[in-house]
């Protein structure tokens, strides 16, 4: 199989290999924190975070971690630099901390961060790992910050706080409850595919 190069190892994670949209992971916090773009931006850059360091780290020791024990391996780099980014939003934007709650320790077991650490860093080198992860984190963010700001415009009127709509607007309140992420986002996946038709045919 021909090896992509490395514009089209980032272009990946933001469209064909989306982490959402095409492979649906991550879809937990997806769904809990997007009422708003600050949250949903700040979560996808948290979880970006993790992805280029962790991606760094265990391409930097693949060849050293055993294989016996590589997915604790990976769980613990993971784990620590989640742990970086939890300590950083408590101490310096404890709002976007506090409505992110626990999902931010939860990036430990998101599906998307282990599972490029397993298919991709552990078997390609330094260089063509980060390109992976922040395409992969470019694309989690982007879908987090296009499904939040929807719901926010449509559930609140305002956009990342500032009031966005006319004085008139009937705020969509089922915009900013869980049946709104759900159906905001079957709206995504199912434009995703129907343009993904598009182009093959």
């Amino acid at each position: 199989m021909k090896q992509k190069t490395a514009i089209q190892e980032f272009l990946k994670g933001l469209w064909d290999e989306n982490p959402v949209l095409v492979s649906l992971l991550g879809l937990c916090p997806t769904l809990a924190v997007t009422v708003s773009a600050i949250n949903g931006l700040a979560m996808g850059l948290a979880a970006t975070f993790v992805l280029l360091c962790s991606a760094f780290l265990v391409s930097l020791l693949r060849k050293v971690i055993p294989n016996q024990v590589r997915i604790a391996s990976y769980i613990v780099i993971i784990a620590t630099f989640v742990t970086i980014a939890d300590r950083f939003l408590a101490a310096y934007t404890p709002d976007i901390s506090k409505a992110l709650g626990p999902f931010i320790p939860l990036i430990i077991v998101n599906c998307i961060i282990l599972g490029r650490m397993e298919a991709f860093a552990s078997k390609n080198g330094i260089g063509r790992s980060l390109l992976d992860a922040l395409g992969m984190g470019a694309g989690f963010t982007l879908t987090l910050l296009v499904l939040s700001s929807i719901r926010e415009i449509l559930g609140s009127g305002t956009w990342f706080g500032m009031q966005l709509m006319w004085p008139s607007f009937a705020a969509w309140k089922v915009m900013v409850l869980p049946p709104g992420a759900f159906l905001t986002l079957g709206c995504m996946i199912a434009a995703a595919n129907w343009i993904n038709t598009r182009r093959r045919s």
